[in-house]
């Protein structure tokens, strides 16, 4: 099984955990071996989960705005999970590949492998969401057609992702290709590199 295989399944059993309650608070329940590649993969997409739904419900304009903050300070946290759950994946295919020969003129990629599953945890959702207005009965017939047309290309883009993602991956393993791991190093949540922060001490 490829990598982008067992991703793009345990992405969807995520969001179809997500969606029995279907509600932002409702508990994970990870049911991989802890500290396991699976789980993090699991967890990986359900903090992209949960944020897809706070990102709808921050956009309520009759949103009350004690709330709307509350929920921005949500998203900001979430982002940094993601973040460090990102790296974390990283770290995993480093440990993995360390004693790979890497090839004299071997050439680095634009992405690390983790950041590239990011972007395949991300379409897993938009492609769940927008089956979600596919198969709704309430729409015009233009409505349906658009969002058939969006689908199909998220499908397609799911395929050419996950091709690319598993040719990264057989490339590291043949030395071709390395990895280099950057950490993100976001200013705005620490409290010495944000001058907002910083600047009220």
């Amino acid at each position: 099984m490829s990598f982008t295989t067992l991703s793009n399944g345990i992405f969807a059993e995520s969001i179809l955990d997500y969606h029995k309650k279907n509600h932002v608070d409702t508990p994970i329940q990870n049911p991989y071996p802890l500290k396991s590649i699976e789980y993090y993969l699991y967890l990986k997409n359900w903090i992209d989960t949960v944020q897809w739904h706070l990102e709808d419900i921050i956009r309520d304009p009759n949103i009350d705005p004690v709330e709307a903050l509350k929920i921005k300070r949500r998203i900001d946290k979430s982002n940094q999970d993601r973040t460090d759950l990102v790296e974390l994946i990283d770290s995993y295919f480093l440990d993995k590949y360390k004693d790979i020969q890497v090839k004299t003129d071997a050439i680095i990629n634009t992405e690390s492998p983790a950041w590239a599953i990011d972007r395949l945890s991300i379409l897993a959702l938009k492609i769940y969401h927008m089956r979600q207005e596919v198969e709704r009965t309430d729409t015009t017939p233009e409505h349906h057609a658009q969002c058939e047309t969006k689908l199909n290309i998220l499908l397609e883009q799911q395929i050419d992702l996950s091709t690319a993602i598993n040719q990264l991956i057989a490339d590291i393993e043949a030395g071709s290709k390395y990895m280099k791991v950057y950490k993100q190093m976001k200013m705005y949540n620490d409290p010495s590199l944000n001058p907002v922060l910083y600047g009220k001490k």
